[in-house]
């Protein structure tokens, strides 16, 4: 079980990547002209998708978004917020998608902290922290009837991948806590943003597929 310790060390972190990705599935609702109970769900299912996942997997049960309050309350207020501000947060697209990637960083390293202090190996521990960054974004697609972005080129699962790795590597040589959480972080942020501003992208089939 882990310790009361670091468990508290990530809880703003989360909140944080909670807000931040909440914000961004209540856009995709507001954009598609559903209504303000849409704006929360997809708000909710893409700040606390990826940590749910984590979390029943690891077996931290009940999971953080049903054990503190705080963890309903954050998506919450980003659905409202965005919801009704939404003239607003549409015009910070650039914004959005740049706190978006800071998300998706801070996602990969708690989540790959948090499944190696409940005991998993390095790689099962990275794979669930690329699990907590795009998780709930997945879900979000999926329920606004789209196929989830990560699926068409977008690199996006491949950084909170090789973040989550950086991490459990200089954790498993026994760098300090600090370093170990800086690094990840960097390197999933630095590899997103430097695919958005060179518009990298995935490779995708090219010519028809055989029938």
């Amino acid at each position: 079980m882990p310790d009361t310790h670091f468990a508290a060390t990530l809880v703003v972190l989360d909140l944080t990547g909670i807000f931040v990705f909440a914000v961004a599935g209540a856009l995709v609702a507001v954009r598609r002209n559903l209504d303000l109970f849409a704006a929360l769900v997809l708000g909710g299912v893409t700040g606390l998708g990826g940590g749910f996942i984590r979390d029943v997997l690891i077996g931290a049960t009940p999971p953080a978004a049903l054990a503190d309050w705080r963890y309903l309350l954050v998506p919450v207020a980003a659905g409202l917020l965005t919801f009704v501000f939404h003239p607003t947060v549409g015009r910070m697209e650039r914004t959005i998608t740049v706190l978006d990637a800071f998300g998706l960083a801070l996602f990969c390293v708690t989540g790959a902290l948090k499944a190696l202090d409940f005991g998993l190996e390095p790689l099962p521990a990275a794979l669930l922290g690329m699990v907590t960054g795009i998780g709930g974004g997945m879900i979000r697609d999926v329920l606004a009837g789209s196929v989830p972005v990560i699926f068409e080129g977008v690199l996006y699962a491949t950084p909170a991948l090789a973040g989550a790795g950086v991490v459990v590597v200089l954790d498993r040589l026994g760098l300090p806590l600090l370093v170990v959480a800086a690094a990840g972080f960097a390197t999933c942020l630095g590899w997103r943003l430097l695919a958005l501003v060179r518009g990298w992208r995935a490779p995708l089939p090219r010519g028809p597929a055989n029938v």
